[in-house]
């Protein structure tokens, strides 16, 4: 079980729910219990009173929550389905990766997704593609309009470059800037540096748009945009930020006024080009297989240095220290214990369904028996209306079935939530053993991409201690039941400390 998790329950109260009798503390004891059996501890609940018309987002509880969420105070919000969490699917979208970015899991106890576990880990990958096609659907619609609107020398965004306004849709030089614009160019031509051009400009006073100061890639990019000689280059970027470049063949060139000469930009931009040209590109920064998980005893995490003679994991506080080779060929070790037969795989899975039916029996014969006593409870009564029964003879009868009635809805919540937990543990367990078969003896020859995926699957976290190091994977099947690992391996002497 995980331990030192603080939970959040979210409870959004909807019509639907109280025409099915399901009362909030209902959802809410069904999920503490799920908590309860993760080992969780769960230190807020959010009440949200469903409100006709109006985003989730925007409600102050919904606020209070993602605040709670983005400090790091809780680490997990359980739910009883996705509808009771998101209105919408941008919505849901937006927790999920709200959620994603600081490291908080979503629990939906209705749908079986627990993003603390493996199986639950693929919500987040599906979640993904989602909200990729979402943003692809946009940004097609919006693209078929933009090289017409380019071609037409009609405004494609608000921002302009430094010097330049759109008024009245017409694209005019901003006097006082354009001032500033044509200064840059003269002060690169006689420094021939990029930051002592910025600099010169700080010294003067002069500032961006935004108020900030000049920087030496902003100079780089003012100088190298053919805007200033009087050629406005259109729907040549893609994505948020320009950060995409689209094929020369669909770049649009139209004319502007200049801000300087041909020859004064041609100038400038030679220097820059021969500056780029002597500059040695660096190669691509190493990836490590086992990057983001490891983590000093002191409990921060341990990143790989360049200055150090070989690849280590290094803490900056402690300076402890050890090789990226011999954390990996350790880890390596530790996946012998997912060596798993046919036989091992099919009596476990066997064992597992088994559990987790005769729970989902329990549940409906549970629901079935309430369902039938309540029925039982309103003919009696309609009995008692129509003077087909006294009230002396009514109430011996009603109480035992109220009585009844009252122990079976407390039972409920229990029995759903231990039904929520098996469903989860046994996708998880599903998962994992899919991934891990015979992984110890195929790991050599796997492509990086394809170890780098399985790590992220099954590990929760390699801790490295003074003298050993605590691997801790996700669920390792024994014969009865699926146990957290923590899997400890000693450290050898010369792997201590620096």
């Amino acid at each position: 079980m995980e331990t030192n998790k603080n939970i959040g329950i979210w409870i959004r109260v909807s019509t639907e729910m109280q025409v099915k009798g399901e009362s909030p503390e209902h959802h809410e004891k069904r999920a503490r219990l799920y908590a309860e059996a993760k080992g969780w501890d769960v230190i807020e609940v959010y009440r949200l009173e469903a409100i006709s018309g109006k985003s989730v987002m925007e409600q102050p509880e919904t606020k209070r929550m993602l605040k709670d969420v983005k400090a790091g105070k809780i680490s997990g919000l359980i739910f009883s389905k996705l509808a009771r969490l998101a209105r919408n699917t941008k919505e849901l979208l937006d927790f999920a990766e709200i959620f994603k970015e600081h490291n908080c899991d979503l629990i939906s106890l209705a749908e079986s997704i627990d993003t603390s576990t493996p199986a639950g880990r693929l919500f987040y990958t599906m979640i993904a593609a989602m909200a990729t096609w979402e943003r692809e659907e946009i940004a097609d619609r919006v693209a078929a309009s933009v090289p017409i609107r380019a071609k037409l020398g009609k405004p494609l965004s608000a921002q302009t470059s430094l010097g330049y306004r759109w008024i009245n849709k017409e694209f005019v030089i901003d006097e006082k800037e354009a001032a500033v614009r044509k200064l840059k160019y003269e002060i690169f031509l006689k420094t021939k540096r990029k930051k002592a051009t910025a600099r010169e400009l700080n010294d003067l006073g002069y500032r961006t748009r935004t108020g900030a100061k000049f920087g030496h890639s902003t100079v780089t990019r003012l100088l190298q945009d053919t805007t200033a000689k009087g050629i406005r280059k259109a729907n040549h970027t893609t994505g948020k930020g320009g950060r995409g470049i689209k094929p020369e063949s669909e770049w649009v060139y139209t004319s502007c006024p200049a801000i300087v000469t041909e020859e004064l930009w041609d100038q400038c931009n030679a220097i820059i080009n021969e500056q780029l040209a002597k500059t040695k590109k660096p190669g691509p920064r190493g990836i490590h297989l086992l990057s983001g998980y490891v983590t000093c005893n002191c409990s921060k995490k341990m990143y790989v240095y360049h200055k150090d003679k070989s690849p280590h994991y290094r803490c900056k506080i402690c300076n402890t220290k050890i090789e990226v080779a011999d954390v990996d060929q350790i880890y390596h070790e530790q996946l012998k214990a997912f060596l798993l037969t046919e036989t091992d795989v099919a009596d476990y899975m066997n064992q597992s369904d088994s559990r987790l039916q005769e729970k989902q029996q329990l549940l409906i014969s549970t629901q079935s028996d309430i369902d039938k006593k309540r029925k039982q409870i309103k003919e009696l009564v309609e009995l008692r209306l129509k003077g087909e029964l006294n009230s002396e003879t009514l109430a011996p009868l009603l109480k035992p079935l109220e009585v009844q009635v009252k122990q079976l809805d407390e039972q409920l919540p229990e029995l759903e939530a231990e039904v929520d937990f098996l469903k989860i543990e046994y996708l998880s367990s599903e998962t994992v053993l899919g991934e891990a078969k015979d992984l110890y003896n195929n790991w050599a020859g796997m492509p990086f991409e394809e170890k780098r995926n399985i790590v992220e699957l099954i590990t929760n976290a390699i801790t490295i201690g003074k003298s050993d190091i605590n691997i801790s994977l996700s669920y390792l099947p024994t014969p009865n039941l699926f146990l957290k690992a923590g899997k400890s391996a000693r450290r050898e002497p010369n792997l201590g400390q620096a």
